[in-house]
């Protein structure tokens, strides 16, 4: 018996089922159509880029000879990453401060760890900070270092895109280029930042230390209106269109061919059983 006689043969003792499989997928279809339309014509989110600079700052010391550094920004910043090497091995202790207005900074020894687990720094004053390892919030921060060299990454700001990409909900483009554009604005502070090596709280030699800090900046560059490329989505909704009504099908159907081949197994028994 092949599938399209069964097939023929189940819509002719069942006839709302044809009517029901077409009603659901022209709903579908329709659905699908409309969630594409709303997403690509009249979306309300706005992709906007900004530039993700890496800077190197140019660390003064403090006094000749002595492991104390300081250097000024004055732009919007996402990271700071200071590395140490060469640096007496023992049990030192690095301070990084941040002096200004609002110039609290975040930092966790896991920032910047992908296969950290049981960690946020999102949210270092949420209820689960009990439960999770947050970052600190503080403008100083004081750091562990034990092999003489250390490799420090710190969050300044969680309100700008960390790759330079980021989306905005708004009723039209203007108001959110000017969402955007204030947010960087906030986050444009003065920040004096001063590094110290200590050892017993006294600070050591700067002596054959390397010590390196960069930030990541950023400045507007670009906003436009989130578009969904139509032809590629219609293409992904039918194949998930495709995919639904295959399962709806494939298990009836498997369900019907082995209630039939049950039924002729059975008859074949008792056929063989009266000829016998």
């Amino acid at each position: 018996m092949c599938i399209p006689l069964v097939v023929r043969r189940s819509l002719s003792k069942n006839p709302n089922m044809l009517r029901t499989m077409v009603g659901t997928g022209l709903m579908l279809i329709l659905i699908l159509s409309y969630a594409v339309y709303s997403n690509t014509v009249d979306s309300e989110y706005y992709g906007y880029e900004t530039t993700n600079s890496n800077v190197s700052l140019e660390l003064q010391l403090e006094e000749e000879e002595s492991a104390d550094w300081y250097a000024t920004t004055k732009s919007a910043i996402t990271w700071i990453n200071v590395s140490i090497q060469n640096a007496p091995v023992g049990d030192l202790t690095v301070i990084i401060e941040s002096q200004g207005i609002d110039s609290e900074w975040y930092y966790s020894p896991n920032l910047g760890i992908e296969d950290a687990d049981n960690y946020v720094c999102n949210e270092p004053q949420s209820d689960y900070s009990g439960l999770l390892d947050t970052c600190e919030y503080s403008t100083t921060h004081y750091i562990q270092m034990t092999n003489g060299s250390i490799l420090i990454k710190g969050r300044v700001s969680l309100n700008l895109p960390i790759q330079g990409k980021g989306y905005v909900e708004s009723e039209n483009i203007e108001n959110a280029e000017n969402y955007v554009k204030s947010v960087i604005r906030d986050e444009n502070k003065t920040r004096t930042w001063k590094i110290s090596i200590l050892d017993d709280g006294e600070v050591i030699s700067s002596e054959g230390v390397e010590i390196n800090a960069e930030i990541t900046s950023h400045d507007f560059v670009s906003i436009e209106q989130f578009r969904l490329n139509p032809i590629q989505e219609t293409v992904y909704s039918f194949a998930s269109l495709a995919g639904c009504f295959f399962l709806v099908l494939v298990i009836p159907m498997m369900i019907y061919y082995s209630s039939i081949y049950r039924e002729k197994r059975n008859e074949a028994i008792r056929l063989s059983s009266k000829n016998s």
